[in-house]
């Protein structure tokens, strides 16, 4: 073992060290020259693998696109950017003199906000004809940014990544001012398995329920009490994400966006539209909004990553309806705290983790809908509409999905199976439980699945 420990890094060879001497104490340190600022920074510091976003900035390297990484703020993009991509470049021999690192929110370079002198910064770091990686953090502080971007698409040896805030770098222009030279890497929230390994000493029950509560934000795994998740949460959702959508938008008096947000919180996994929502407005809030200016909120909302829809589906007729939709919350901990922790219903957020589950692992998420015709006691055809929580589909792949929180009897069983039983083509159908029942497929063929494994393992669908 070194006899010094000039850096952090070393105290992951500290831990093994200690673990094996099976003790605590100063002499410790003093023998091998630890700083106890390094052992506070590696007990407080926590490196969160992001596997699943890396493997995909990988696969993409010198694609001869913009690589452009979005998602909702503090997500951890320019972390996936600076930190772990970064040090996958270093360990694949990249020489650091290679790798352009440029924070644009930093104030110390905000000469390079201007994007002459930026575009002049970059290329006079490119001095040979070596392969060189542009990582740009907070591109939407540099004007015509779109300008500087492009200029590099005809650089043969220089390969670009690049972060954007969601109050003016969103998908859809990702789309319009790249026009197709431009490939968008989504990053979530932590997913359930990411958000586990910052809990190795607690249940996956209780940790579970904390992540049902709290979300799945980075910052949050690094809080040790709920008073500091809940004021990080709050501030961020008024703080952040409402000014960002002011600013990109010029809504001057937001109070009805408010209105409409907490409209939305509290009704997730249920079917509505722009017309519901007015008339919800009409009678619970005392005042008219229009249906255009609710989808244009609603759009917004969307565009800024805290919503998505899920748009309803008619399985049997193989087409889209368009009303009524779900909304689900990009993250539940944000959700939470939108209503100040008063409405924590289980089975509505064990829906909407699963909702956001499957989109991390890259199906698109429809509500799904079967028609019933059946003959009642007074012998008259009647026809009933069945709903299916989810139709995934990625692919040729495709499966349904219910989620229900428990099924105590078999009168619960028979309800909850009865849409997927009348479904008649081959794809697989499950039912995700709460609890901790193990998973097995029922004598329909129907897979029942408890929510700890669907979330801890992306393979349970091969059962």
């Amino acid at each position: 073992m070194d006899t010094k420990w000039p850096n952090i890094v070393k105290l992951a060879h500290f831990k093994r060290y200690i673990i094996l001497e099976k003790k605590w104490n100063f002499p410790i340190f003093f023998q091998y020259n630890i700083r106890i600022t390094d052992i506070f920074l590696y007990f407080c510091c926590m490196i969160i693998p992001r596997d699943k976003y890396l493997s995909e900035l990988r696969s993409v390297m010198h694609n001869g696109m913009i690589k452009i990484i979005t998602g909702v703020r503090r997500c951890g993009k320019s972390y996936l950017l600076f930190e772990l991509f970064k040090k996958s470049l270093l360990e694949n021999g990249v020489d650091e003199k290679h790798i352009i690192q440029i924070d644009l929110e930093n104030r110390r370079n905000i000469q390079l906000r201007n994007p002459d002198a930026l575009l002049e910064h970059i290329d006079n770091r490119i001095t040979d004809d070596g392969f060189y990686y542009i990582l740009l953090d907070e591109i939407q502080m540099v004007p015509e940014f779109e300008d500087v971007l492009n200029s590099y698409l005809k650089v043969k040896n220089a390969d670009v990544y690049v972060t954007g805030s969601n109050s003016r770098f969103l998908s859809r222009d990702v789309i319009t001012e790249f026009r197709g030279r431009g490939y968008e890497i989504r990053v979530h929230p932590l997913s359930f398995s990411e958000f586990l390994k910052t809990r190795q000493n607690t249940s996956e029950l209780l940790a579970l329920q904390d992540y049902m509560i709290y979300g799945g934000l980075p910052q949050i795994a690094t809080f040790s009490n709920k008073e500091e998740k809940e004021k990080y949460l709050k501030s961020l959702f008024q703080g952040t994400y409402i000014c960002d959508i002011k600013e990109r938008y010029g809504i001057r008096n937001d109070d009805d966006l408010s209105e409409l947000i907490d409209i939305i919180a509290s009704s997730i996994g249920c079917l509505t539209n722009p017309t519901n929502l007015e008339n919800t407005f009409k009678s619970v809030k005392g005042h008219s909004i229009s249906d255009t200016t609710i989808q244009s909120y609603l759009g917004m909302l969307q565009d800024a990553f805290l919503l998505e829809k899920a748009v309803r589906y008619d399985i049997k007729g193989k087409r889209y309806i368009n009303t009524p939709s779900k909304y689900y919350f990009e993250d539940t901990g944000l959700r939470n705290a939108r209503l100040n922790y008063r409405q924590i219903d289980n089975g509505h957020l064990m829906e909407n983790i699963i909702y956001n589950e499957l989109r991390i692992r890259g199906y698109s998420v429809d509500v799904g809908q079967v028609e019933v015709r059946k003959t009642n006691d007074a012998g008259k055809k009647i026809r009933k509409l069945l709903e299916v929580d989810f139709i995934c589909n990625r692919g040729n792949k495709r499966m349904y999905i219910q989620s229900v929180l428990d099924m105590p009897t078999q009168e619960k069983i028979e309800q909850e199976t009865n849409s997927l039983r009348h479904i008649r083509d081959g794809f697989p159908k499950i039912i995700i439980t709460g609890g901790l029942t193990p998973s097995y497929v029922n004598e329909d063929g129907i897979s029942i699945i408890n929510v700890i494994d669907f979330l801890k393992d992306t393979e349970v669908f091969s059962l």
